[in-house]
Order: C-alpha cells, then structure tokens, then sequence
C-alpha cells in the first residue's frame, strides 16, 4: 500500500510528488498524459524565465523520481474508499494507498463513479470543480484535491503552490504533526 497517490502528473500533481516522496512516503503518481500544461508556453512562472509546459512537467517528474516517486501512465476511472484508506481502479489495475490527492486539471469525470461532491467552477472554461475545504478535503475521508480541479487559478505557478501544500496537510496528517520541509545552504 501507498502512503500518497496522486492522480495526475502536470504542476500541481508533480509539486504534491515532490513534497510526498522527499518526506520519505511511498508516493505513486498515476496519470494519464493528458495534461493542458503540456501545450502550454509560460513567461510567468517564477523561477522559468520562459518555459515549454512540457519542459516544466519533466522537470517536474524528474525532480519527484529523485526521491524516489513512482509514475504510472494510466486512466484513473474510480476512487473508493476503503477499510485502510482508498482503492484507485485505473483502466489497467489496482493500486491502494493511505491518501489521495486528485490533481487532475480540467477533468472531474472519476468524481461520480467515486461519490466526490462538485460545485461549479469559478474559472473560465472550467466548468466543474471538485468541492473542497481550505485544507484541500474532500467529502470522502483519505481524499483530497489540489489544483485547478480544487478551484485555483489555472495558473500552474499557483496550481503548483496548491500542490504543495495540499501534500503538506497530508504528510501532516500522516506524521500526526505538522510537517515542514526546509532545506538549508551548505556554507
């Protein structure tokens, strides 16, 4: 069993790997490669000067494998809670894990196979987005969203920062402390 799966692999879903995997959990990211990010050019993204959207979730990818996150490219169809945590059914498999966070962009479609409360999107052209609290819960314990599909910006700096930080509130439930991850020069 997984400690984190994160259903999508575009700003907020790799930043959420990051976080998971560098804080020493076994994290799976499962995705289906169809992320808006990856045909997207950003000017904006602090840190990038200019950078290709799909220069910017390799980077993303490469930088969760290091500590040692795990990827799956697959079709996510059902979230179901269970006994232990939650059951994913991916187009190919099975796969268990304490917690999930969805970061799955513009789709919302695993949220009635799933019994996931959605509300109405408040960006343009997102229609429908998953209904969390600030922490980033949803209605089905062990469940979270992070990202567009939590109802921020589509801006993938800020997609990013959701991702981090709904992946905090998960460590922290985890540890049953709040965790904080603070690298530090080496002089």
């Amino acid at each position: 069993m997984y400690d984190v799966a994160i259903i999508g692999a575009g700003p907020a879903g790799g930043s959420a790997a990051i976080f998971a995997a560098k804080a020493g959990k076994k994290t799976v990211v499962l995705d289906s490669n169809k992320s808006v990010t990856k045909r997207a050019w950003m000017e904006n993204h602090y840190g990038a000067p200019a950078i290709a959207g799909p220069d910017l979730v390799e980077t993303g990818i490469s930088q969760a494998k290091k500590f040692g996150a795990e990827f799956v490219v697959t079709t996510v169809t059902a979230v179901n809670k269970t006994e232990n945590g939650v059951k994913i059914v991916t187009e190919n498999g099975e796969y268990e894990a304490k917690h999930v966070i969805l970061a799955t962009g513009m789709m919302t479609d695993v949220a009635e196979a799933s019994g996931l409360k959605t509300k109405d999107g408040t960006e343009p052209r997102i229609k429908t987005i998953f209904d969390v609290d600030a922490a980033g819960k949803t209605n089905v314990e062990g469940v979270w969203a992070a990202g567009t599909c939590a109802g921020v910006s589509m801006h993938t700096i800020i997609t990013a920062g959701d991702g981090a930080k709904v992946a905090i509130n998960v460590i922290s439930e985890l540890n049953g402390e709040r965790y904080v991850d603070h690298d530090v020069l080496k002089a």
